[in-house]
C-alpha cells in the first residue's frame, strides 16, 4: 500500500513522511509544512483581529503549560517584543515544576520573565482556600487577572497574551450558551480592548485546538507540564471539554465552526457589554479596576491581616 504524502508536498514535488492528520480540515502534513500551517494560521488570526502589531509590547501570561509555552516560543520566532509573566499558585509539586519549565523556556529564547510567588504576595492556593468558599478555579482565576494586570500596567505592557485554544473557547461558549449568560458571552471575543486601568487581552491560539498546540511544542521539542491541575479534577470545563470532543470526532470540524459561526453571527450584536456589565470603578486599597468599592483580592487580604486563624 503506498503511504499517504502530505497534502502540502504533493504541489511542491517533496517527499516529507506524514506526521500529522488534521481531520477538521482534511489534510495530512508532514512536520515541517504542520509547522508553517500552525504558524500561518497564528500569523493571520493575530492580523485578522487585530491583536497588536511590532510596535507593541506584549506580556504573555505563561502557566508552564503547553500552550502559553507555544505561544510565547512562537511570538518571538515572528519577531515580537514579548516578554512573560509566571504566577507561581504555591501548589505542592505542580507549581515548581511549571515555574522551571517557565524559566527554562525564557533561557533558551532569551527574553525576560517576570515572577509572582503567590506565597509571598498573599497565600498559595492550598492556603487561601481556607480562607475563601470560591472554588479553587474561581479563586485561582481571580487571583490570575488581577496580578497579569497588574504586573502588565506597572511594566508598560500595551497587551496581555493568553494561551486559551479553541477547545478552552468552546468549553466556556457552550457553558455560556447554555445557560444563557449574555454578560459573559458579551465579553467572549479574541481581543478584549483596553478599558480604563483594565489592559488589551488578546487570545492568539483561539483557532488552534488543543492537539494542534500539543503537537508543535512536540516538534519543538519544548517541555511543559502535562498532569492538568490538581484542584481542576472536578471542573465543569473539563466535562464540557469531553462533551465536545466527543461531537467533534463523530463530526471533525464541529468546534471550529461552533466558535467561528458564533464569532461572526451573534458576537457583532453584543459588542456592547457595558449595556449589560457591572460600571468599573478602582479599588480604594490597591487602585486595581473592580466592581466593588474594595476588590476581591484586597477583601482577601483584610479578611487574612485581620484574623490569623482561617475560618473554621
Amino acid at each position: 500500500m503506498t503511504p499517504p504524502k502530505c497534502t502540502l508536498c504533493k504541489t511542491q514535488q517533496t517527499n516529507f513522511p506524514v506526521k500529522v492528520y488534521l481531520s477538521s480540515y482534511n489534510l495530512k502534513l508532514c512536520q515541517k509544512h504542520f509547522i508553517e500551517w500552525f504558524e500561518n494560521r497564528v500569523a493571520t488570526t493575530i492580523e485578522k483581529y487585530r491583536m497588536f502589531t511590532p510596535h507593541d509590547k506584549i506580556l504573555v501570561a505563561v502557566s508552564g503549560g503547553k500552550d502559553s509555552l507555544g505561544l510565547w516560543f512562537l511570538l518571538s520566532r515572528l519577531g515580537y517584543h514579548a516578554e512573560g509573566l509566571y504566577i507561581d499558585l504555591g501548589i505542592p509539586e505542580y507549581s515548581s515544576q511549571s515555574r522551571t519549565y517557565a524559566q527554562n523556556l525564557a533561557s533558551r529564547i532569551q527574553r525576560p520573565l517576570h515572577v509572582v510567588d503567590l506565597a509571598s504576595e498573599l497565600a498559595s492556593i492550598p492556603e487561601l482556600r481556607q480562607w475563601s468558599r470560591k472554588p479553587a478555579c474561581s479563586l485561582c482565576g481571580t487571583l490570575k487577572r488581577y496580578y497579569m494586570n497588574r504586573i502588565a500596567r506597572e511594566n508598560a505592557y500595551t497587551v496581555l497574551a493568553t494561551g486559551h485554544n479553541l477547545d478552552d473557547e468552546v468549553a466556556v461558549l457552550w457553558n455560556n450558551v447554555m445557560h444563557w449568560n449574555m454578560e459573559y458571552l458579551a465579553k467572549q471575543y479574541p481581543v478584549l480592548p483596553a478599558e480604563g486601568p483594565f489592559l488589551k487581552k488578546v487570545k492568539p491560539l483561539c483557532r488552534i485546538s488543543e492537539k494542534e498546540s500539543a503537537l508543535y511544542t512536540l516538534f519543538h521539542n519544548i517541555p511543559y507540564i502535562k498532569p492538568e491541575c490538581p484542584y481542576s479534577t472536578h471542573a465543569s470545563s473539563l466535562e464540557n471539554k469531553r462533551i465536545l470532543q466527543q461531537l467533534e470526532e463523530e463530526k471533525p470540524g464541529t468546534k471550529i465552526t461552533f466558535y467561528t459561526g458564533f464569532l461572526k453571527n451573534l458576537s457583532p450584536l453584543l459588542r456592547h457589554p457595558e449595556r449589560i456589565s457591572s460600571p468599573l470603578t478602582l479599588c480604594i486599597v490597591c487602585g486595581e479596576p473592580t466592581t466593588t468599592e474594595v476588590c476581591a483580592v484586597c477583601q482577601l487580604k483584610q479578611k487574612i491581616q485581620g484574623d490569623n486563624h482561617p475560618p473554621s
